[in-house]
């Protein structure tokens, strides 16, 4: 029997799934299981584990104690260690590719697509979609000036970020934005953000000149929530096609809203709003709504 017979989704369309705090990769995996069968063969969800280890988040327990280690991917409380931004960013790259390298592993093929996320993971990897979006204008602005040494000079500064490669044929096409890769070497075009928090975090922690850089976070801070209480417009938006899940009931909605508005760009993102509190969709009344919005959101970027 063929492996793919085995596992249909082997080369399928990949989306990393990126984990809340005070959890790890296989609790996401378990809490996803209705998404990964409703989406199964269409995508493949790979879950990545968060860099920095912590204490178990009180809402997953007691139905998953004893599963740790427990992770995080930046801080929340004052007991969690400093960590510098640069620093925080090249661990999770590194986390994310050390997933992403598994699954070729596993014999995977598919492209990496698009991500999803709970709670600090949405917002993990909303910040991602940003990053990819400065990136890709940033790419597009270099072509238009022609300047093929600003280029060789952005090559030089993106360090850990990559994105560029030295193939001559890449370069003609910078413009085009599926040629240019998002953190850990994703093309990352939609996002599925569950119960995911406001700031975004500017993971791009040497571009001093970051405009709008006073609504953003940065990687290495606690939280940071003041940023966006009261925040009612910034350029900083998202713009690639977003998916955001709201639990009526999560005491955290307020700033779940702010990440939608006005951190992601008006008519591009889609709202899915269910009765619950803070944990993760299982039953199917209320995933497939989720689902629908997943594939509506693949279809406009032509993925599917």
């Amino acid at each position: 029997m063929s492996p793919s017979a085995i596992d249909p989704t082997l080369h399928s369309p990949r989306i990393l799934c990126l984990h809340g705090g005070g959890t790890n990769a296989p609790i996401f995996q378990a809490q996803c299981r209705t998404l990964i069968r409703r989406l199964s063969p269409s995508f493949r969800l790979v879950f990545a584990d968060g860099p920095f280890f912590c204490a178990p988040h009180h809402a997953i327990l007691p139905v998953y104690e004893g599963m740790g280690p427990y992770r995080r991917w930046m801080r929340w409380l004052p007991e969690h260690a400093e960590v510098d931004d640069e620093a925080v960013v090249q661990e999770m790259e590194f986390n994310m590719r050390e997933a992403m390298l598994a699954d070729d592993g596993q014999g995977a093929t598919g492209e990496w697509i698009g991500l999803l996320g709970f709670s600090q993971g949405s917002k993990v990897l909303a910040s991602i979609l940003f990053d990819r979006q400065v990136r890709i204008d940033e790419r597009k602005r270099e072509k238009e000036s022609g300047g093929g040494q600003a280029i060789q000079g952005r090559k030089a500064s993106m360090g850990m970020y990559g994105g560029f490669d030295d193939d001559e044929e890449d370069d003609k096409q910078a413009g085009d934005q599926d040629q240019v890769e998002g953190l850990a070497g994703g093309t990352w075009r939609f996002g599925v953000l569950m119960a995911g928090s406001a700031p975004l975090v500017d993971l791009r922690t040497r571009k001093e000149d970051t405009v709008g850089r006073e609504t953003l976070a940065m990687p290495g801070d606690m939280s940071r929530f003041d940023i966006a209480e009261n925040l009612t417009e910034t350029k900083n938006r998202v713009r690639f096609p977003t998916v955001h899940v709201h639990g009526l009931n999560d005491p955290g909605l307020p700033l779940h809203r702010k990440l939608m508005d006005p951190y992601c760009e008006t008519g591009t993102t889609q709202l899915i709003e269910w009765g619950g509190d803070h944990r993760v969709p299982f039953k199917t009344g209320d995933v497939e709504p989720i689902v629908e919005a997943i594939f509506k959101a693949a279809k406009i970027r032509q993925l599917v």
